[in-house]
């Protein structure tokens, strides 16, 4: 299972959704969908102006979680 930490991350920039949506280029609703773990797939451009815009790696923003992690 993949997590997001995308909440982390806007907090400890003490950012939000509404400020993060127009730096990116996506609409609250799609970020809220990834927020949530709700989201199948996110685009590597979509990864690639995230971690810009919130000064991070990939990893700082994706966690495995295998299923016997619970």
């Amino acid at each position: 299972m993949i997590e997001i930490k995308l909440d982390e991350l806007l907090a400890k920039r003490h950012m939000t959704l509404t400020q993060l949506s127009p730096e990116v280029g996506v609409t609250i609703a799609n970020l809220s969908i990834l927020k949530t773990g709700k989201a199948k797939a996110v685009r590597f451009s979509t990864l690639a102006k995230i971690c810009q815009v919130l000064d991070c790696q990939p990893g700082d923003l994706l966690r495995y979680r295998s299923d016997s992690d619970h």
